[in-house]
């Protein structure tokens, strides 16, 4: 068995404890939130598609707010070219879009007309955005339905492409830079992008509509039960599993597969544009940028 193929059983086996998307009824634990025409229930409510046109788009939202948890859903983008058009995952705690100093964490799929496909991640933290990474997909998300998850813990947020770790971001408030914190919400959406998300090509609508499909409702997180009753959020058990030791840092098989992807598939890191000296983390050594590039290489010669 080859040294490729056996980080990756290491890595699904260890992601895999609890975290699995669950295939139950999508008003379970979701409400549509605009655009409710343009969303279909498939398969008895488990599987819904999302779809855009002229006329809108869609979205929908979870129904409570959360302060913890391992976040996925499966995905699946528009089988056409849909250039123009963002596909999305995120939490967010700007429920009513009223601006100020909001929390996000994004799932972005930026349309295309074919391979390569761009998948953009950003983390906003009291209202500090400006962290765009952006990756190439070493798979066709058009062609049937993958994993996208989100651990948002105390000690760090990991985004995860079916099971494999593709981005950390550390909690380094001890160090001045900010860390989500507030209460999230989950959301999904189809919109019109076409002003920024494919290189400024437009929509081409005689394509139109354009279906995205999402499984997988459940939730594995810690609703939020007020400011008062907070930190239940973060304490760790058999139910709260993501707040455990196991979890408050990749473990050196993880290492290993975030640097494979980072090396072999992303092309975009804020930590190396012209705007990285505006977030603190790019420049210390337990950042998103270098962090786990060093404990990467440590861990593997151990």
């Amino acid at each position: 068995m080859g040294l490729d193929r056996l980080i990756v059983i290491i890595v699904v086996a260890v992601i895999a404890c609890g975290s699995r998307a669950v295939n139950v009824s999508f008003d379970k634990n979701y409400h549509v939130t605009w655009g409710n025409y343009h969303v279909k229930y498939v398969n008895q409510g488990t599987e819904i598609d999302v779809s855009m046109d002229k006329a809108s788009g869609a979205g929908f939202e979870s129904k409570v707010e959360y302060a913890s948890g391992f976040f996925q859903i499966k995905m699946k983008l528009p089988q056409k070219d849909f250039s123009g058009v963002v596909v999305d995952f995120y939490l967010t705690s700007d429920i009513d879009n009223k601006g100020g100093n909001h929390d996000e964490l994004d799932f972005e799929f930026l349309g295309s007309d074919g391979p390569p496909f761009t998948l953009q991640t950003n983390v906003f933290a009291n209202d500090g955005g400006g962290r765009e990474q952006r990756i190439h997909l070493w798979f066709d998300p058009t062609s049937g339905f993958h994993t996208y998850g989100i651990l948002w813990n105390q000690h760090q947020i990991v985004f995860y492409v079916d099971d494999t770790p593709i981005r950390v971001f550390k909690n380094n408030t001890d160090i001045g830079v900010s860390y989500p914190s507030q209460q999230l919400v989950v959301q999904g959406s189809i919109w019109n992008g076409e002003a920024w998300a494919s290189g400024g090509k437009k929509i081409d609508w005689s394509k139109a509509p354009f279906v995205a499909s999402y499984q997988g409702f459940d939730v594995t997180a810690c609703q939020f039960q007020g400011t008062a009753n907070k930190n239940v959020c973060y304490i760790s058990n058999s139910t709260q599993w993501w707040n455990g030791d196991k979890y408050l840092q990749l473990d050196p098989y993880q290492n290993q597969a975030l640097q494979r992807t980072r090396t072999q598939y992303m092309y975009e890191d804020y930590c190396t544009s012209k705007t990285a000296s505006m977030h603190k983390e790019c420049s210390i050594n337990n950042s998103t940028h270098g962090w786990v590039e060093e404990v990467g290489r440590r861990q593997m010669f151990l």
